[in-house]
């Protein structure tokens, strides 16, 4: 069992890593709580190591900045499972290892002689976790999807972009983020199960069931309004029986801000300090200033009115930074807040004070390079990065030689015949 060293929660742990991009995430999560990840790829490397964008805009397998963000805290071997001698140094592996985390098609492994039940004979306390798009049962779990399928098929996409024009996905696959994030929980639901009981078992990860779990606010909206949630663009549907949409980002002077006309006792408060705001730079028209917000219902407000009052807020904020906005938010107690760009959050003094950036040393490149830190913190251990992803086959000599105790002639027999 892993201790609380300083290794993190999961020192002790090892996991085999078998996964593509919806996948790649689950074995991060693992490597950042202290988990020896060994990622293993074909010879010459993962297709994914071709994923950009790239280190200083060069296309190359060892300059991939996504292969870098979701493959850091692991070691990494190149191998053949598909032809014998692979197969046999894998299942050494497995004998030993803790987890197996795959995204190969459905019957794949054991089509290639390495499926549950083989493994499970081998180490009864493994735990093999599947992470495919629809999982291994079922209409669809021999259909191959990309993240924008994925997100289709989980009626996620109904959800994003603007109204007047079709669906369009997020830029950083979500699919794929939602797929790692439940894979690596169920690996630990099954890893406690397995401290009870001394046995593992098999993980089966539907990308578009996870998916469905983003999908959730669309389900609430339902049982609250009895509505359905649209892609409305700037605009929020607000708790209104009449329908009525409210904006809810304003442009700045140097962006966006997140600000909604708000109903209940502390947006009411927040309606009167932003208009108290406006009135000191005489820009609150009257209406405003004769409004009874301690009364204002946004349930049955109707859209003219909406219109009337975000007509003069849009023109004050149009004037106002996200600095200037945020520091008298926190003065005047108002709900808000500024819109934040990478290169904000990468400045962003909360994170800085919790020093959740990270400088992690490349010596192949001779530089440190930012990255974000550890998705929590730990009393007991570490949460962090503690390595860079691994180069192509980088750890081959230490895991087979140091590990497994192959001799140097084995590995070139093995590295001349294509098998690692």
């Amino acid at each position: 069992m892993a201790s609380q060293g300083q290794q993190g929660l999961l020192e002790g742990y090892r996991v085999l890593d078998l996964t593509d991009e919806l996948g790649w995430l689950t074995g991060k999560i693992m490597g950042d709580l202290g988990a020896d990840v060994i990622k293993v790829e074909k010879p010459g490397g993962d297709p994914g190591r071709n994923i950009g964008p790239f280190y200083h805009d060069i296309p190359h397998p060892e300059k991939s900045l996504t292969w870098w963000t979701y493959n850091n805290n692991k070691r990494g071997i190149t191998l053949d499972i598909t032809v014998p001698s692979g197969r046999d140094l894998f299942l050494r592996l497995a004998e030993k290892a803790d987890f197996i985390i795959e995204g190969f098609p459905p019957g794949y492994l054991e089509e290639i002689g390495l499926g549950y039940g083989k493994l499970h004979q081998l180490n009864p306390g493994l735990i093999l976790v599947s992470i495919t798009p629809f999982g291994l049962s079922g209409p669809y779990s021999n259909y191959r999807a990309s993240d924008l399928e994925i997100m289709a098929a989980s009626g996620l996409l109904t959800l994003f972009g603007s109204p007047d024009r079709p669906p369009v996905r997020v830029a950083v696959p979500q699919s794929y983020m939602w797929a790692g994030m439940s894979a690596a929980m169920g690996a630990l639901i099954a890893n406690y199960y397995r401290g009870v009981s001394g046995r593992g078992q098999h993980v089966d990860l539907s990308g578009q069931a996870s998916c469905l779990w983003a999908v959730t606010p669309a389900q609430a909206n339902w049982d609250v309004l009895e509505k359905d949630l649209t892609r409305d663009g700037e605009f929020i549907t607000g708790r209104s029986t009449t329908g009525a949409k409210m904006r809810a980002i304003y442009p700045c002077r140097d962006g966006y801000i997140n600000f909604i006309v708000y109903g209940g006792v502390a947006g009411r408060a927040t309606n009167k300090a932003l208009v108290a705001w406006m009135q000191e730079d005489n820009m609150a028209p009257q209406f405003l200033l004769d409004k009874v917000w301690d009364t204002f219902n946004i349930a049955t407000v109707t859209q003219e009115e909406i219109d009337e009052i975000e007509k003069p807020i849009a023109a004050f904020l149009a004037t106002k930074t996200k600095a200037e906005f945020f520091e008298n938010a926190i003065k005047r107690r108002m709900l808000g807040y500024p819109v934040a760009t990478a290169a904000d959050i990468v400045t962003d003094p909360q994170l800085k004070a919790r020093s959740f950036w990270q400088e992690i040393e490349h010596p192949e490149l001779g530089v440190k390079i930012t990255y974000p830190g550890g998705f929590g913190k730990f009393s007991g251990a570490p949460c962090g990065i503690r390595r860079r992803a691994p180069l192509i086959g980088e750890h081959n000599q230490e895991v087979y030689r140091e590990e497994l105790g192959l001799s140097s002639a084995e590995l070139v027999r093995l590295k001349e015949s294509g098998v690692i």
